[in-house]
């Protein structure tokens, strides 16, 4: 007969058999989780990097600020197109706004003018140079860029606004901060430039972060600025500050501007209208509003 004794050794035995098996099936799960996972990140890592330089490219010197778009076709993929034609002539100090629908393919624009991709067809010229024969770094530096978002690293206040002039004097950074009208704010601080950011500036405000980027632009005091005007979720008073930055940053540049409130853009030089991956519209603001089309209801859009 069975005692309780013996069924209770028999269930602990059979656990202890089980045991080992059922931890084996999952070391199993774990190993092919984990070549799935590799297989992924062998794959990034085996991606080849961006085309070389051409042969001979040259440097990119005493920018001016001309802007030149010819003809431009280009698409992520073969199969659809998505610029097609687009034609732009931005002189120096000109401001060029981009807008439409989240989503519409703005920042396109803004890829290959950094030349993040190259045109399938026509050509992209910067002071009567084409792009495709400049060297990548000389054409970037010729940009200063301030995206919505923002990105500080952990590190003072000094180093953040001098990250992209690494000898940037201390007079040089106060004066970018002062442009930026972020300084009063850094010298009520007990270790003014010398306070130190968490990563990713968690210990400041997101007004705060906007100018200190806004102040880092300024530095770089580049002939062509690359601007994402949004300055949602600041309050009031702030946001009329990081407005007053950006004119002061704007000033004797040639923008390209990401605009998402209409209102902002209304003396723009030109304005580029995306939808859906296509240039609908382009002119000044007077002149869209006129032909009653795609941009007068996005713009009307914005008011009800």
């Amino acid at each position: 007969k069975l005692t309780l004794g013996d069924i209770s050794s028999f269930v602990l035995y059979s656990r202890k058999f089980s045991g080992p098996i059922n931890e084996a099936a999952n070391i199993i799960s774990e190993i092919q989780s984990s070549l799935a996972a590799a297989e992924r990140v062998f794959r990034v890592l085996h991606e080849p990097s961006e085309v070389a330089d051409a042969y001979q490219a040259k440097e990119l010197q005493n920018v001016k600020g001309k802007v030149a778009i010819e003809n431009v076709s280009f698409g992520y993929t073969k199969e659809k197109t998505i610029i097609k034609n687009l034609n732009l002539n931005a002189k120096e100090g000109n401001l060029i706004a981009i807008v439409g629908p989240t989503g519409a393919g703005k920042t396109t624009i803004i890829n290959l003018l950094m030349r993040f991709y190259d045109v399938n067809e026509g050509a992209i010229y910067i002071d009567d140079n084409e792009i495709k024969d400049l060297t990548r770094e000389s054409l970037r530096k010729a940009y200063a860029m301030v995206l919505q978002d923002t990105w500080i690293f952990g590190g003072t206040i000094y180093e953040n606004i001098a990250y992209g002039k690494k000898d940037a004097t201390m007079e040089e950074v106060v004066a970018a901060a002062k442009a930026a009208r972020i300084h009063s704010y850094i010298k009520n601080l007990p270790l003014g430039y010398d306070t130190v950011l968490n990563e990713d500036g968690m210990n400041i405000s997101k007004g705060q972060k906007q100018l200190l980027t806004i102040a880092r632009a300024m530095l770089l005091d580049a002939k062509m600025l690359i601007l994402d005007e949004a300055t949602s979720n600041v309050d009031t008073r702030t946001e009329i500050q990081i407005q007053k930055a950006m004119r002061n940053l704007m000033a004797d540049k040639t923008c390209f501007v990401i605009a998402h409130r209409l209102s902002t853009i209304q003396s723009a030089d030109n304005i580029l209208v995306v939808n859906e991956g296509n240039v609908v519209e382009q002119g000044t603001h007077s002149n869209l509003m006129k032909k009653r089309g795609f941009y007068y209801r996005l713009y009307a859009s914005q008011f009800e």
